[in-house]
């Protein structure tokens, strides 16, 4: 289907990097392929830098791509990439039609880190903006509540989910699966107190995830783990993609997921792709993702940081053969409505329509 319609879209350098597998980067990617195949010409400009946190070689690459793009131009501009720039993107917004794709609010913060752009600098960028795409609607309120943006102007586009094959699980369910970051604000810490707590219980744990470049982060799991008698049963592969994240979804009876913070939680729904039930902390966009069918939710949710919680949770799931069965076929129902990526690929575009006109 051609509709004769343009966009730029403006992504952080590595966005194609197997070394640096993200939610955020996925997103893009799929959302490139998907306004290509809805029949629109797609130009990307990958900017590089240490975005979130740009310096001064950043911002004037940045400003070198936002000066080549023409007079009343739709621009969709990854969100890790606007927000923490207003000295480049307010002044431009006046002649190009800008969209700014949050995936996460950086004036949000994200626990354990610093540095990230004050709210008033997202606050300039996202006003200046013809409109904003969120991936989840949690994110959209709290832009809303925060921002005081126009309602109008802000929409949702939930990341989508391939078509995949039901996982068969095993018959004690002690296979459990974390794909996240190892880093602070993915809760590992959490995770690996909360299963010392269940060591009495057989299960076995891998861990799918890059330490990127906080060694003190993952020196102290490790010694958490081996002090709690626990390390022999983690298995921490690093970064997975393609067919070997699929063996690894493939192998597991659950996911869990200790975060402290999330928007969305894209692993959430390729585990109900799956089938797979889901045991994660009840923050921002995860209980969104994880969703409920008639019977209830495909999984639980408990509080951040509470290790005791988790561990409750872990042992409920490891002793009751019957909720087991119960959360197993509630997501393979929640598997069946999960959207695809043409549906977010399609409301995008919807979006950059209206900007465009």
């Amino acid at each position: 289907m051609s509709t004769g319609r343009a966009v730029h879209v403006v992504v952080p350098d590595g966005v194609d990097d197997p070394a640096r597998p993200s939610g955020g980067n996925t997103y893009d990617r799929r959302v490139c392929q998907g306004l290509a195949a809805l029949g629109w010409s797609v130009t990307e400009h990958a900017v590089p830098g240490p975005w979130p946190s740009p310096d001064r070689a950043a911002s004037a690459a940045l400003g070198t791509v936002v000066d080549g793009i023409r007079d009343g131009d739709v621009v969709l501009v990854d969100g890790l990439v606007a927000s923490p720039a207003p000295e480049v993107l307010v002044p431009q917004s006046r002649r190009m039609r800008l969209v700014v794709l949050v995936h996460l609010p950086l004036g949000a913060g994200t626990p354990g880190e610093e540095g990230l752009p004050t709210r008033h600098r997202e606050r300039a960028v996202l006003s200046a903006a013809r409109a904003v795409v969120t991936t989840s609607e949690w994110t959209r309120r709290w832009l809303l509540d925060q921002y005081g943006l126009d309602r109008n102007t802000v929409h949702v586009a939930r990341p989508g989910v391939d078509p995949a094959e039901p996982t068969p699980g095993t018959a004690t369910g002690g296979e459990l699966l974390c794909v996240a970051a190892v880093a602070p604000h993915k809760g590992h810490d959490v995770l690996v107190e909360a299963l010392a707590a269940v060591q009495d219980l057989s299960w076995r744990c891998v861990l799918v995830g890059g330490s990127g470049s906080d060694r003190a982060f993952v020196e102290t799991l490790d010694r958490r783990a081996r002090s709690a008698g626990v390390a022999d049963r983690l298995h921490f592969t690093g970064a997975l993609t393609g067919a070997s994240l699929e063996a690894a979804y493939a192998a597991a009876d659950v996911l869990v997921l200790a975060s402290r913070g999330e928007t969305y939680g894209m692993v959430v729904a390729e585990a109900l792709a799956r089938g797979l039930p889901v045991i994660a902390t009840a923050v921002g966009g995860l209980p969104e993702a994880l969703g409920a069918v008639a019977g209830g939710r495909p999984g639980l949710l408990v509080p951040p940081d509470e290790p005791e919680a988790l561990a409750s949770a872990l042992r409920c799931w490891l002793v009751d053969g019957a909720l087991r069965e119960r959360l197993r076929a509630l997501a393979r129902e929640r598997r069946e409505t999960l959207p695809g990526w043409t549906d977010t690929s399609t409301r995008i575009a919807r979006v950059l329509s209206e900007v465009a006109a």
